[in-house]
This record gives structure tokens, C-alpha cells and sequence, in this order.
């Protein structure tokens, strides 16, 4: 139930005043990796704060590189009513965060041999109501949002909201309706073209789309902390989500903004750590070979100046760094991921208030990320 959002990367360039000369200087860059390592944790210490502080932020963050963590922390409460803080543990709704899992298990059908990225979707599901989209639209274009396949929200979700609660119920719905394009003509963002993946995966894997994550991207991953529990079952961790944009000046529960349970186009909860770890298994070609790791990755439709939508996953330059992940948003959750695919950086930032307070953060670390070998350092 979100938008996939960008936001815009913003310089910054720090000027300090020489006390002896009354001239203003530029400081140089720390001698070493670790005077720069220290000062970006703590202009992100100071950062995180304050916006914290504002009202702007309230969540979890970590920053690891190669590896190695340097910077987890959380801010805020996972449940204001109770005053229960976040922790690096609080499991956070993720919205289209998801898509990302959601691809990972169509290409590894793809891998596998048992999904064709060319084949039309009636080939998997014959009984599709409407013939045209059946005919024209294959895994590709959903994967990549060519399809012109539309999206779910809107009076119709509003109204089935609590009734829609897997994917055929979503296919019940919105399955007679026609396309809004011709395939691969353009690019627009389509949830519905997730759930229809989501309906591929169930079909040509042989399982539940939940069951199928959770035992071929959440287990080898090591996400532990990863589900799509429906909202009304009891998850100890996971936060409570806050919204403005219901009351006007009001900070109050997205309750009735969520959907049944996450699907897979969007939702379920995960951790900052759970999605390093997602991004590490990538990696390490821990879910897909190689060839399909580098497939799944690379950009294939522009979406923005420097940006191409690559199979449920951005694919960005950023500082001269190459980052691949996705957001989430929605009322009352917000996230992104964003990691160097071949080592580097892994930077995870989730929220439970409505964006941009992860992308915000997101775009802030991705600007200032250390250099990899400052001058004169080691």
C-alpha cells in the first residue's frame, strides 16, 4: 500500500570561520578512515536528534560498510501510548519494501526454470478473467512496471479493505479490468502488477506467496525477524504506526489505513538488521546465482534523472556510488534500503511515521557516507 518515493540529494558545504585571520576556511578531510568514520557518526548522531526532537523522525537506522557496523541506534516509540521506545529490534512496517522479497522469489523461479520473464501471464494463469491482459503482460513488465496493470487503491480498496486478504481476493477484484497502456510502452508504477506477481509465484512454485518467502528468501537470509503476521495477530515487536494525515494536526494511529495483512506488493514488518542481512544474502548469491543476482539488479526503465527501476529494485548512483534497494511509504511507515551491490555500504532506515522521516534520513547518509580511503589515511 505505498508509492515508491525519491528524494531529492542535497549538497552540503560547511564553512568555518578562522578565529586568527577572521577568513573563512574550509576544513580539510580527516586524516584518517577513522576521524571519518567518527565525524559522520556523529553530524548523523546530531542529525538524527534533532529530528527526532522536531518531531520529524522516530524509528531505527543502521549504517554497515563491508561488513561492519558503523552506526545502529533508534529513536522515538514503537508505542507512544505506552511509552515503549524503538529499538534496533523493533520490527517496523516496511510497505513496498517488500517488492524487493517479491522479486528475489520470481527470479528464483526464473532460475530455477519453472517462470519465463517472456511468457504471457495466461501461460501460468490460464483462468485470468481479462483475456487482453492475459495475452500481452509477462513477468518482465510487472517486474519492472511496464505493464500498464494499474494500481489498487482507491474507492474499491477502501471499500474491501478488511475482505481483501490474499491474492486471489485481489484478482477477484480488479481482474476484469483492462490495460491502462500497451505493455512496455512506458513506465508507471503498478502494485496491482506486484500482487499479479505474487499470483505467479503461488502458481508456478507450488506454495502460499507467504509460505514461499518465508522458507526461500527469509530463512537462507536469516531474516528472523521478517513476517506478514495479519494486523490483528500479536506481534510483541512490531510498532505502532502514526499518521498525520488523517486528523488534520493530529498525530494519530494508521490503523485504518492498513490493509488485511502486507501482500506482495507491500507490507508485512521487518528490522533494520533482518535487511542488512537481506542485502548481504543478495551479496553472497546466498538466494539467486550470479548471472540472476546481477539480472535482478541491474537498471532496466529510467525513472528519473540517474535512476532505472531494475526488477523490484532501484538501480542509482549516488556520490559516485553505485546503490540498488527500494523504499517503502505510506501513512504511518516509512523505509529504505540502499547498498553497494558488489560490498560497500548497506544503509537501512525505517520509521513508523509517514514519509519522507526515513527518506529523509536515507538521503542525508547517503550524501555524506564516508570516502573509502580519506587522504592520508588508512
Amino acid at each position: 500500500m505505498s508509492i515508491c518515493k525519491r528524494f531529492p540529494i542535497v549538497a552540503a558545504l560547511t564553512l568555518l570561520a578562522c578565529v586568527a585571520c577572521r577568513e573563512p576556511t574550509v576544513p580539510g578531510p580527516p586524516a584518517t578512515r577513522a576521524d571519518a568514520d567518527s565525524a559522520f557518526v556523529a553530524t548523523l548522531r546530531a542529525r538524527l536528534e534533532a529530528a527526532t526532537a522536531a518531531g520529524e523522525f522516530s524509528g531505527a537506522v543502521l549504517v554497515a560498510r563491508d561488513g561492519r557496523t558503523l552506526f545502529e541506534g533508534a529513536y522515538g516509540f514503537a508505542d507512544r501510548e505506552r511509552g515503549v521506545p524503538n529499538t534496533p529490534l523493533t520490527q517496523f512496517r516496511v510497505g513496498s519494501m517488500n517488492k524487493m522479497l517479491t522479486a528475489v522469489a520470481a527470479l528464483q523461479l526464473v532460475q530455477a526454470g519453472t517462470l519465463r520473464l517472456d511468457a504471457p501471464l495466461g501461460t501460468y494463469l490460464p483462468d485470468y478473467p481479462n483475456a487482453e491482459v492475459a495475452s500481452k503482460v509477462t513477468p518482465h513488465h510487472l517486474l519492472t512496471h511496464t505493464g500498464g496493470t494499474g494500481d489498487i487503491f482507491g474507492p474499491a480498496f477502501t471499500a474491501h479493505r478488511s475482505e481483501l486478504r490474499n491474492t486471489e481476493d485481489y484478482l477477484r477484484l480488479y481482474g476484469t479490468r483492462g490495460l491502462r497502456f500497451e505493455p512496455g510502452a512506458r513506465w508507471e508504477y503498478s502494485n496491482y502488477g506486484f500482487l499479479l506477481l505474487g499470483a505467479l509465484i503461488e502458481r508456478a512454485g507450488g506454495i502460499r506467496y507467504d509460505d514461499g518467502v518465508a522458507a526461500r528468501v527469509h530463512a537462507p537470509a536469516g531474516m528472523t525477524a521478517t513476517g506478514a503476521a495479519p494486523e490483528d495477530s500479536l506481534v510483541p515487536g512490531r510498532a505502532a504506526g502514526y499518521t498525520r494525515q488523517l486528523v488534520p494536526g493530529a498525530l494519530v494511529s494508521n490503523a485504518p489505513t492498513l490493509p488485511w495483512r502486507g501482500t506482495p506488493a507491500g507490507g508485512g514488518y521487518s528490522t533494520v538488521g533482518d535487511l542488512a542481512r537481506f542485502a548481504a544474502a543478495l551479496r553472497e548469491h546466498r538466494l539467486l546465482d550470479s548471472a540472476h543476482t546481477a539480472l535482478l539488479l541491474a537498471g532496466k526503465v529510467e525513472t528519473g534523472p540517474g535512476v532505472r527501476y531494475a526488477y523490484g529494485f532501484l538501480d542509482r548512483v549516488v556520490g559516485g556510488r553505485r546503490f540498488v534497494g527500494h523504499s517503502g511509504g505510506a501513512p504511518g511507515m516509512n523505509g529504505e534500503l540502499a547498498f553497494e551491490p558488489n560490498g560497500g555500504y548497506v544503509v537501512v532506515v525505517l520509521s513508523n511515521l509517514d514519509p519522507p522521516a526515513a527518506g529523509g534520513v536515507a538521503a542525508f547518509i547517503l550524501e555524506r557516507l564516508p570516502p573509502p580511503t580519506p587522504a592520508g589515511g588508512r
